[in-house]
């Protein structure tokens, strides 16, 4: 059989809305179906052995992404099988699990790996509800007894306050007051969460010895359905980049998020 490729497309523009199942066991049979769908043929190049071969990982990229099922990873960067090795947990958050998770990449797989990519997304969940803690501290209270939440808040909660410094510190300390401040300070958080979380791992990966490999973030529009990514000292903000080497270039970084035409239209908009 001739080797095959596949390619996602995801685009559900005029697609008809696919019936969700109703129950446990018809979500389990579908997920099945789709099982018995992969495992049929043979995908040669496209990353899977021949049915009864183990294929060896052999992904150019890892990605860090958030729980949210609104951003399939494979299909938002239209690869396949065996080419990405995923990492998803809410918020895209540096846990230990991540963290581990990602490590055995770069010590196991440093043969096919060339770069970590931390993405981020539009109106992420976890950040949204960090921001509505920051912007009304007394709900902090409610999350007393809830540890892991409050340790994806907890992280979170830094990032944020250095969003909030810093628009306030560009904008003026009314910047508050303006009728999209909550969703500029979000989207400003989540880019800003992603920046910093490849900082992190790029200075994991110098500490490992490998050579080559880099970290890269970017954030993903769910409307927009592109990847955005502000740049100290540049107009660039499509497409995934390197992240910020210094503490100067961190405030450049910052700089060009909040004066992005991205986060300046947020600002006015009005709900």
């Amino acid at each position: 059989m001739a080797s095959g490729e596949i390619r996602y497309r995801f685009d559900t523009s005029g697609a008809p809305a696919r019936r969700r199942p109703a129950t446990a066991g018809a979500a389990l049979e579908r997920l099945n179906q789709g099982s018995r769908g992969t495992a049929a043929p043979a995908l040669g190049d496209a990353g899977l052995a021949a049915r009864g071969e183990a294929p060896k990982q052999r992904p150019y990229a890892a990605v860090l992404g958030c729980s949210d099922a609104r951003v399939p990873v494979e299909l938002i960067f239209n690869e396949g099988p065996n080419d990405l090795f995923v990492v998803r947990v809410a918020g895209n958050g540096l846990g230990d699990g991540v963290l581990g998770s990602l490590k055995y990449a770069v010590d196991h797989l440093a043969g096919s790996l060339k770069l970590v990519v931390v993405l981020g997304h539009s109106g992420c969940g976890a950040v949204s509800a960090a921001v509505d803690v920051f912007l009304h501290p007394e709900r902090y209270l409610a999350l007393a007894a809830d540890h892991s939440l409050r340790n994806i808040l907890d992280r979170l909660l830094v990032v944020i306050h250095a969003a909030a410094k810093r628009m306030a510190t560009l904008k003026g300390p009314k910047v508050a007051q303006r009728p999209g401040y909550r969703e500029a300070l979000i989207e400003s958080a989540v880019v800003t969460n992603a920046a910093l979380a490849a900082y992190t791992l790029q200075h994991e990966i110098r500490r490992s010895g490998s050579r080559g490999l880099r970290a890269a973030y970017g954030v993903y529009l769910l409307h927009d359905r592109q990847v955005w990514a502000p740049r100290g000292g540049s107009h660039e903000i499509a497409g995934l980049a390197y992240p910020p080497v210094d503490d100067a270039a961190f405030g450049g970084f910052a700089d060009a998020v909040v004066r992005s035409e991205r986060i300046k239209t947020l600002l006015d908009r009005r709900s």
